[in-house]
């Protein structure tokens, strides 16, 4: 059995007004930095998922041993993203750590963390000293329920009310995503 990272940089960045995922940071790009720690963590296979400026992710991000699957439904929310992996996922897949390509801050060893605690368990979440944050562990068993989720934020409706949610503690603060260029500027001045 093996455990995928699905990586959701599927996004339009309205917010944001230009492709986040492209945004430099550390001499690489957002999505870069991100599909490093997927990568870097032992998950296999790594699974990102485009869909918003997918023509100029591909060009400029490195995809080198990612398998990409573009989500031509983005624009309907995170749930069309999931899905879309999840499809894509071998039979043999126990279970995935979902990451989000706006978050680059995630640690390998969160990952690995995660992987190792919650397996076992339906969902796992990072209990950060701040809060509840990704990346999330969902077993294979929750593959359908995850494929009949809408929107944005489905996926919290499974970590806050499901029977099997194990929280795993990881020391630090929920890391910072980027949604604004606040939340950019904010990230760039931790590099500094």
């Amino acid at each position: 059995m093996t455990v995928a990272a699905v990586v959701l940089a599927a996004g339009a960045s309205r917010r944001l007004g230009q492709p986040k995922q492209l945004l430099e940071l550390d001499g690489a790009t957002v999505l870069d930095l991100t599909l490093n720690v997927a990568r870097d963590s032992a998950c296999a296979p790594v699974v990102v998922v485009i869909g918003g400026a997918a023509d100029r992710v591909r060009e400029e991000v490195d995809l080198s041993g990612v398998h990409v699957v573009e989500n031509s439904e983005y624009g309907e929310g995170c749930a069309t993203s999931i899905r879309t992996a999840i499809a894509e996922l071998p039979r043999e897949t126990s279970g995935i750590v979902l990451l989000l390509g706006d978050q680059p801050r995630v640690r390998v060893e969160t990952v690995q963390e995660l992987e190792a605690s919650a397996h076992g368990h339906a969902v796992g979440v990072c209990q950060y000293d701040d809060g509840l944050g990704h990346p999330l562990w969902f077993d294979r068993k929750m593959f359908g329920e995850l494929e009949r989720m809408h929107g944005d934020k489905a996926v919290w409706k499974l970590v806050d009310g499901g029977a099997d949610v194990v929280r795993v503690r990881i020391a630090g603060p929920v890391p910072r995503d980027i949604d604004t260029w606040d939340d950019y500027e904010a990230m760039r001045a931790e590099s500094s």
